[in-house]
C-alpha cells in the first residue's frame, strides 16, 4: 500500500510537469578542503561545522555522498513537489524506473541512472588521488568511477588553474612504483608525491576525460563534472591546504582484509599505471567542444564524450530565439546561465531551485522547444547515462 501511494505521488508530479521534473539542489560538504564560495552560497551557509565546507553541488543525483559525518540523505536530489511532499530522485527511479528511464533502459540498467553530474568549487587543489576500477570497487560493494570535466567560461579559475595527472613515465617503465611512490603513502607527511606528476593547464570551455584508476589532483577551477554513479576514492597525498588529512582517506574504499594484509602496498595494485603514465595523455584525454547541432536559434556541442559510460552536451540559445531539442533517451539538465523556458517551464541560471530539470525518456525523445527570454545566451548543460548516445564522438587513441 505504501508503494502504491508513493507511486501515485510520483505520477502526479510527472503529470504536473508534463513528463519533466524540477529538482531541488543537493549540497555536499567535504572536510578536507575549503571552498572559494562560487556555488552561490554565502560563507555562513557554506560553513557546516565538523562537516567542513559545502564545496559541491550534486545534480539529479541518486548517489549518496560517502562522508563520515553528514545527513543520511547527503548527495541525494529531491523532486520539487506541490503540497510539501518529499521524494528523492533515487526513490522515484526505484519505484517508477520504466516511467522515468524508459522500459528498455530501466531493464538493462536495473532501474539505475548510472551517472552522477556535479559542480565543485575548491579553494585549494584536490589531493592526488584515484578512483577505484570496477574490480576493486566491487570488493567494497561500490561502483567504479570514471569521470569527465568541463570548465565553464566567465568564472574565476582560482589560485591553481592546473591539474596534476599521473606519474612520470620512467617510474612505470623501471617498475619503480614501490621505490618512488610507496614511501609517500607510508610516511604520510607531505605533498611531495606531486613532484612525480605532470600538470595540464585548465582552459575555460574545455575539459578532460579521466578513466578510473588514474592518479589526478584537480586544480581550483569551478568544474562541472560528469561521472559514473559512485563516490569511491583513495587520497594519496597527505599534506593538503596546509594540513595533514586523515590517512583513513587513503584506505577509504579498500577492504579491511586487504588493508590488514597488504597495508599501503594495496594502493599500488589498484592504480592503472599504464594510463597514469600515458605519454599521449593530453591527446587521448583532453576534450574540446564538438559541434553536434546548429539551428538559427542557437548551437549545441558535445562536451562529455570519448566513452559510452556517460555523455553530455552544452546548448547555447541566442537571446529572443528558440531551439528545438530532441534526444535518444532520458537526461537531466543544468541551466548554467541566462533565463528562458524549457518546454514551457520557466528556468533561470545561477538560481538553485529554478535551474535543474529531469527529462523523462518519453519526453526526451519528442521535440521540445527551448526559448531564451533574456538578454544574454541561455546556456544549458545536458547529462546522459550509459549507452544512450551510441554516436558520441570517440578520440582516436595514440599509443
Amino acid at each position: 500500500m505504501a508503494n502504491t501511494k508513493r507511486l501515485a505521488l510520483l505520477e502526479q508530479a510527472l503529470a504536473d510537469g508534463n513528463g519533466i521534473l524540477r529538482l531541488e539542489p543537493a549540497w555536499v560538504a567535504r572536510d578536507f578542503l575549503p571552498t572559494l564560495f562560487r556555488l552561490g552560497l554565502s560563507e555562513k551557509e557554506a560553513r557546516v561545522g565538523k562537516r567542513g565546507y559545502i564545496c559541491e553541488r550534486w545534480l539529479a543525483s541518486t548517489t549518496k555522498a560517502d562522508n563520515a559525518v553528514g545527513p543520511k540523505d547527503e548527495g541525494l536530489s529531491y523532486i520539487a513537489m506541490n503540497g510539501g511532499a518529499r521524494m528523492t530522485l533515487r526513490e522515484a527511479v526505484e519505484i517508477g524506473g520504466p516511467m522515468l528511464l524508459g522500459a528498455a533502459y530501466a531493464k538493462k540498467h536495473g532501474n539505475r541512472l548510472g551517472r552522477l553530474p556535479k559542480i565543485y568549487d575548491f579553494a585549494a587543489r584536490i589531493p592526488h588521488h584515484y578512483h577505484q576500477m570496477a574490480k576493486d570497487a566491487a570488493k567494497v560493494g561500490r561502483n567504479a568511477k570514471e569521470e569527465a570535466y568541463y570548465f565553464p567560461t566567465d568564472v574565476d579559475m582560482g589560485p591553481h588553474p592546473e591539474t596534476f595527472f599521473g606519474v612520470h613515465r620512467w617510474i612505470v617503465e623501471d617498475k619503480a612504483q614501490a621505490k618512488v611512490i610507496l614511501p609517500y603513502l607510508v610516511d604520510w607527511n607531505s605533498d611531495l608525491i606531486l613532484k612525480h606528476a605532470w600538470a595540464e593547464q585548465l582552459v575555460p570551455g574545455e575539459g578532460f576525460h579521466v578513466p578510473a584508476g588514474i592518479l589526478h589532483a584537480p586544480g581550483t577551477a569551478v568544474t562541472i563534472e560528469l561521472q559514473e554513479d559512485s563516490d569511491v576514492f583513495s587520497m594519496c597525498q597527505a599534506l593538503v591546504a596546509g594540513k595533514i588529512i586523515s590517512k583513513d582517506l587513503l584506505f577509504k574504499d579498500v577492504s579491511a582484509k586487504d588493508r590488514k594484509r597488504y597495508g599501503e602496498r594495496i594502493i599500488l595494485d589498484q592504480i592503472d599505471w599504464a594510463l597514469s603514465s600515458d605519454p599521449y595523455f593530453w591527446e587521448n584525454r583532453h576534450l574540446e567542444p564538438i559541434l553536434c547541432d546548429k539551428q538559427p536559434g542557437g548551437s549545441e556541442y558535445w562536451i562529455y564524450y570519448n566513452t559510452l559510460k556517460f555523455s553530455g552536451k552544452r546548448l547555447l540559445v541566442k537571446p529572443g530565439k528558440t531551439f528545438t531539442t530532441k534526444e535518444k533517451g532520458v537526461y537531466s539538465l543544468l541551466v548554467w546561465r541566462g533565463k528562458g523556458t524549457f518546454d514551457g517551464i520557466p528556468v533561470k541560471g545561477a538560481s538553485p531551485g529554478e535551474d535543474e530539470l529531469f527529462v523523462t525518456h518519453a519526453k526526451a525523445v519528442t521535440p521540445l522547444k527551448v526559448k531564451n527570454t533574456g538578454k544574454r545566451d541561455l546556456e544549458i548543460i545536458k547529462f546522459f547515462g550509459p549507452n544512450i548516445n551510441l554516436d558520441v564522438p570517440m578520440k582516436k587513441v595514440r599509443k
